[in-house]
């Protein structure tokens, strides 16, 4: 079937595209203007904004660590109804089916779960393969494990064990890429470490931080890995932070990098409260660093819960916990700590935390390296996206929030002097083109032909809450998925992952760890194409080696 949408206001910043014009999709995927033929189906969709479809880099869906929040604290989406944040489709679920239709109705169409455990990956993915709409994929997490540190501890990751044993572990749990969460922190916190610095060294291992990023750094490169690591650094949510992570910036050595929710490390320690905006020395480093990207994690007033690896932060912020509950769970290699928590417009910190969040966006000198998130549901929960674009794109309306803040708050953010206001198509780069390209999903997050069908039409609005709160059309593949805010397709999307190539060494070695250490064979965890009952549920992303 040829698909024409026809008459929108085409803005497409991949291919230098904010013009007035069709686009015509045909078998699932964008085609140019055909000769000679009449569309099957058209669209009037003049005076319309017409995008790819938006994609997530960052945001926390399924998995294990995601269960266990949704089992601690099963009321959040009641109490966020109740303060008047929107989830949907009910307040009475939070899940996989809500997660796939609210993202379709914000005209989203990937999403990628960028904590997936590799002993947990089996349950991410079931989790993953119930959303509905949406593609995903999920990042693996390494470099807190004992098998990583062993060969660190070696000053062996001059031989190609190390590469292997990344690759077998992308490839054994179907991954996208690689995730590493404070480089060392979690195990240094098995032997009572409070604060883990880039430079510190992991006990009994001997290993710093800063050589197990570069060491995964490598690994990647070698592999030809499309999406560079992707990095959670160390003291994360500390006072003075920012410092850690311009070092951690200067340690990549030329080599790309992507920082995930850089708003949780632009703290500065200025002032009589000990705490201050880092944003403007964040943003410097950032723009200085050209093959770093980033996300920003931005965070919004409310109620949340925070679900991170980072065992050794989340242990800290167990006194801040609102409701007073939460689990730290230490496991090998890869810690878990969920703790419900409240962002209050009264409070100095979580007034500054929301200020930072949108400097960083505003001080972007190259919106394609400064991706949106809020790390969901850590910084906001993704229902909340359509009120940060309003924030974002509108002077004004950002105004009216930051003047109800704490005047100690507004004392020291830099916020009220930026007068900035991001542009459609800058918004487009940060959720579509952006993430697209650094994720190395380059068939989609544009619309020139041969792209995947992924399109969201939108009314524009000055509102622009309501704008993005609800797209006019959406369509997945090809297909019509929503219609004036609400689904009327329940399609099923795809699971991307790598699958570069690896020494089979590899395999005896790790299963003969795996037998003597846990009496375990690690196929037992292997995520096989039956994971799903669709048998096109996985689609492979080439590697460049």
């Amino acid at each position: 079937m040829l698909i024409q949408l026809k008459g929108g206001r085409v803005i497409d910043p991949a291919n230098n595209r904010d013009s007035v014009g069709d686009v015509y999709l045909k078998n699932g995927r964008v085609v140019a203007a055909p000769e000679g033929r009449e569309p099957d189906e058209v669209h009037d969709v003049s005076g319309k904004i017409v995008m790819a479809g938006a994609i997530d880099v960052h945001s926390h869906i399924a998995g294990t660590n995601v269960t266990l929040g949704r089992q601690l604290m099963p009321e959040l989406p009641l109490i966020a109804a109740s303060e008047g944040q929107p989830y949907g489709p009910s307040p009475a679920v939070w899940g996989s089916y809500a997660t796939g239709i609210r993202y379709a109705e914000m005209g989203y169409t990937t999403v990628i779960e960028p904590a997936m455990i590799p002993t947990h990956a089996i349950q991410a993915h079931k989790e993953m393969a119930a959303i509905p709409i949406i593609d995903c994929a999920g990042l693996v997490v390494l470099g807190n494990d004992d098998y990583t540190l062993n060969l660190l501890r070696k000053g062996d990751v001059k031989s190609d064990e190390l590469k292997d044993y990344v690759a077998w572990t992308l490839a054994h749990s179907k991954a996208l890429g690689l995730k590493v969460i404070n480089a060392g922190g979690s195990e240094a916190f098995k032997f009572n470490a409070r604060t883990f610095d880039l430079d510190e060294q992991v006990p009994e291992y001997g290993v710093t931080s800063r050589g197990i990023v570069e060491a995964m750094q490598q690994a990647i490169a070698d592999l030809g890995v499309p999406h560079p690591p992707h990095v959670h650094t160390n003291n994360l949510g500390i006072a003075g932070n920012v410092d850690t992570a311009v070092a951690t910036l200067k340690a990549t050595g030329g080599h790309p990098i992507h920082l995930a929710h850089i708003q949780f490390y632009g703290y500065g320690k200025e002032g009589d409260k000990g705490f201050s905006s880092g944003a403007p020395a964040l943003m410097e480093a950032i723009n200085k660093h050209k093959k770093a990207t980033v996300d920003v994690g931005q965070v919004m007033f409310g109620q949340t819960i925070t679900i991170s690896g980072d065992v050794l932060r989340q242990f800290d912020g167990r006194r801040a916990a609102n409701p007073k509950k939460w689990v730290i769970n230490q496991a090998e290699g890869n810690g878990t700590g969920v703790v419900p928590y409240n962002y209050k417009k009264k409070s100095f910190v979580n007034a500054l935390q929301w200020a930072i969040g949108l400097e960083i966006f505003l001080l972007a000198e190259d919106p394609w390296r400064v991706l949106f998130s809020t790390d969901h549901p850590n910084g906001a929960l993704f229902t909340r996206y359509p009120e940060i674009f309003h924030l974002l794109m509108d002077k004004n309306e950002r105004s009216r929030w930051f003047d109800a803040l704490p005047e100690a708050s507004r004392q020291v953010s830099g916020l009220a002097g930026i007068s900035r206001e991001i542009t459609l198509s800058e918004l487009a780069i940060m959720t579509r083109a952006a993430p697209a390209k650094v994720l190395g999903l380059t068939d989609r997050g544009h619309l020139a032909p041969g792209a995947v069908a992924d399109v969201a039409v939108y009314t524009e609005q000055k509102n622009k809450t309501k704008m993005f709160s609800a797209a006019d059309l959406v369509f997945k593949s090809g297909k019509l998925v929503v219609r004036k805010g609400t689904v009327v397709d329940l399609s099923w999307g795809q699971c991307y992952h790598v699958d570069p190539g690896f020494d089979r060494q590899i395999e005896k070695r790790v299963r003969s760890y795996y037998e003597t250490y846990y009496g375990a064979d690690p196929s037992w965890f292997g995520v096989t194409e039956t994971v799903s009952d669709r048998p096109d549920r996985f689609a492979t992303i080439r590697c460049a080696s």
